[in-house]
């Protein structure tokens, strides 16, 4: 499996016959992305590539639509035929955008694609971008598992913090292979809604896939943790896996 990480939450996944794009945020340094609610944030960093240089796609992943997971150029230029897979909340903003293929998933509902005889599933898995009555504020987020043909698997967080319906994943998914955890403890109002490093630890005592690949960090002013934070928390606990990735860096995994 290839693992391609362009920046924020964009990721590259190259597998099996496969080709899949999550979060797609092609905005360039000092352009500011919309985050709801009047909020918007600056970016600090370049994506690695454009939607023009991407090659051919399956199906993108959104974990929602917020200006650093969707952002006016994936809008602009993306195929407006690709599937695109997102919360129930977010599939209709898509589909009034134009992306007539969006699909909607409620959590732990599953969506396939079969391509040369071969299937993709792909299944929405729990998240939360906020706690308590913040939660009524920030749009639903969704994590995501991958399952390919040749039995290999992918978790990906999604903009969740460390809540306690994560524990299902590895009840449901107990053999994973490759882990995409969004990081940065991003903070909106002082209020925490992205994993930082001691929430991303937490999880990864709880969700072990073999490999885990750091991203959603250092790209935005809202991004106020390091991924630093993570790895030494990782390196504390004796955690293992965990593969650090620059942009534009590829992995095999």
């Amino acid at each position: 499996m290839q693992l391609t990480w362009i920046g924020t939450a964009t990721v590259l996944l190259e597998h099996d016959g496969f080709t899949l794009l999550t979060d797609p945020n092609f905005l360039h340094r000092g352009q500011r992305a919309y985050l709801g609610k009047g909020l918007w944030s600056r970016r600090l960093t370049e994506p690695s590539t454009t939607p023009q240089a991407l090659p051919p796609l399956d199906a993108v992943i959104v974990s929602h639509v917020h200006g650093d997971h969707w952002d006016r150029v994936a809008r602009r230029e993306l195929d407006r035929q690709l599937p695109l897979l997102s919360t129930r909340q977010s599939a209709l903003k898509l589909r009034l955008q134009g992306f007539e293929q969006a699909v909607a998933l409620s959590t732990w509902e599953s969506w396939e694609l079969t391509k040369d005889g071969r299937t993709l599933r792909v299944t929405s898995a729990p998240g939360r971008h906020a706690r308590g009555p913040a939660r009524g504020l920030l749009p639903d987020v969704m994590g995501s598992v991958l399952e390919f043909p040749d039995g290999s698997s992918v978790y990906i967080t999604g903009d969740s913090l460390f809540v306690e319906e994560l524990r299902e994943v590895p009840r449901r998914y107990p053999g994973l292979d490759l882990g995409l955890w969004h990081l940065g403890g991003t903070r909106v109002l002082g209020m925490l809604v992205t994993m930082n490093g001691q929430e991303g630890a937490d999880l990864l005592e709880v969700v072990r896939p073999v490999s885990c690949v750091p991203i959603h960090h250092g790209d935005y002013g809202v991004f106020k943790d390091p991924v630093s934070s993570f790895l030494t928390e990782v390196e504390r606990r004796g955690l293992t896996g965990v593969r650090p990735v620059a942009r534009g860096e590829s992995l095999q995994v």
